[in-house]
């Protein structure tokens, strides 16, 4: 798709009508300091959500929007953990039976709290794709809804709340940092930043194995990248193969650019906030951790004067894998 049509994107109405939505479901995570007072670096703490990450917002908002009959019917999504998790629970509070379609290389920690939700699991191999093409045929043969993990203006709106917060809380706020995977987090909060905080810089992070969303926004179309490359990265959450039609049209008009990062540079964030911020956080939730700490010139943060946000988008890790992190080494000159 060609970045020259200009279709309708989530606006800051519906972001808001998301936030009344989600009042007393989702926390107001706090920012966090990270590092030395006078840097003016913030955590925006996703990982403290009730799931452990940012996914119930958009989740909760997708479901909370089905009729009461197509909630009795049930809800399906694919997700490779915390939008499962999102959905699992969003259906349980609302009543719905939920079934989700996992990839086979999902963390246990994920698939085990999907199942705790009272979701039903249906394992497929690692393919973004093959999880979406099954979750549509379950959900035709059982006439169930489909909430998609990041391409949907319901999702995005939800996600936005997160950006909303932002902006409320730090109205000169000079820099966000969003991770990105599928894209509908870094849709969201761009669609509030750049309502209420318009100079701020928004810049997405992705990991250099998995840069589908940098390559497709440099040649001004969606590029998908094969599932034997995205899943080399270590941010699983980030394992997605390509933006989706929604997230791209936002993100190509929204932010200011796309950084990537390098496993060790990842490891290390999840490092940096938990000896710096005294957050858990996930590979995928380092990314903006290991941007702000590694990439700043890359990201145009070096000459801007106010105060940066990296938002943490998730915390739900395995613990073997987490002593792992905690023990890398600091790439130079961290």
């Amino acid at each position: 798709m060609s970045v020259d049509a200009q279709p309708a994107l989530v606006g800051l109405d519906e972001v808001r009508a998301a936030a009344e939505v989600l009042r007393g479901v989702a926390l107001r995570t706090p920012l966090v300091p990270l590092g030395p007072p006078d840097r003016r670096w913030f955590l925006k703490a996703e990982s403290l959500q009730p799931i452990g990450a940012f996914k119930i917002r958009g989740a909760y908002n997708a479901v909370a929007s089905l009729t009461a009959t197509e909630r009795e019917r049930g809800v399906i999504t694919y997700s490779s953990g915390n939008h499962a998790q999102g959905v699992a629970r969003a259906a349980r509070l609302l009543g719905a039976p939920c079934v989700v379609v996992m990839p086979s290389d999902a963390p246990e920690i994920k698939r085990e709290r999907v199942e705790a939700d009272g979701a039903e699991i249906v394992v497929v191999g690692t393919a973004s794709d093959e999880r979406q093409a099954v979750a549509e045929r379950i959900a035709a043969e059982r006439g169930l809804a489909i909430i998609p993990p990041f391409d949907d203006d319901r999702i995005i709106a939800g996600q936005g709340t997160v950006g909303l917060e932002i902006a409320e809380e730090m109205p000169n706020v000079a820099a966000v940092l969003v991770p990105i995977g599928g894209g509908g987090l870094a849709s969201g909060i761009a669609t509030a930043i750049r309502a209420l905080a318009p100079a701020a810089r928004i810049v997405g992070v992705e990991p250099e194995l998995a840069a589908d969303g940098q390559e497709s926004l440099a040649k001004g179309e969606i590029v998908r990248w094969p599932a034997e490359l995205v899943s080399r990265t270590i941010a699983d959450g980030a394992r997605t193969q390509a933006l989706g039609t929604r997230t791209f049209a936002h993100l190509s008009r929204l932010l200011d650019n796309i950084v990537t990062v390098s496993e060790a540079e990842i490891a290390a964030g999840v490092r940096l906030a938990a000896e710096g911020a005294r957050l858990v956080v996930e590979p995928s939730g380092a990314l903006s951790v290991a941007a702000l700490a590694f990439r700043g010139a890359e990201a145009g943060l070096e000459s801007l004067d106010g105060p940066i946000v990296a938002v943490v988008s998730g915390g739900n890790v395995d613990p073997d894998r987490y002593l792992e992190y905690l023990s890398a080494p600091l790439p130079e000159g961290s």
